[in-house]
């Protein structure tokens, strides 16, 4: 996941921490489900949870991680 940071990860806020280590889970042993519905389910629960602009910053990461463990999937969706 520190690859798709731009800061360390003791520097996270808790919840997006524990926002991006469900959704990187899925990402990487759920291929099931589309990367789409789990990026729009972590914004999701960093809205409900997180600070107010954390949905974006999770956004980012996990766009940046959805190219590097599924990029077939991804390039398919463009």
């Amino acid at each position: 996941m520190q690859e798709g940071l731009d800061r360390k990860i003791t520097e996270l806020n808790v919840v997006e921490l524990a926002v991006l280590r469900i959704a990187l889970y899925e990402l990487m042993y759920k291929p099931e489900v589309p990367y789409r519905v789990i990026i729009n389910e972590a914004l999701e629960l960093e809205k409900d949870f997180g600070s107010e602009d954390g949905h974006k910053y999770v956004n980012a990461v996990l766009d940046k991680l959805a190219h590097k463990i599924r990029p077939v999937e991804v390039a398919a969706k463009k």
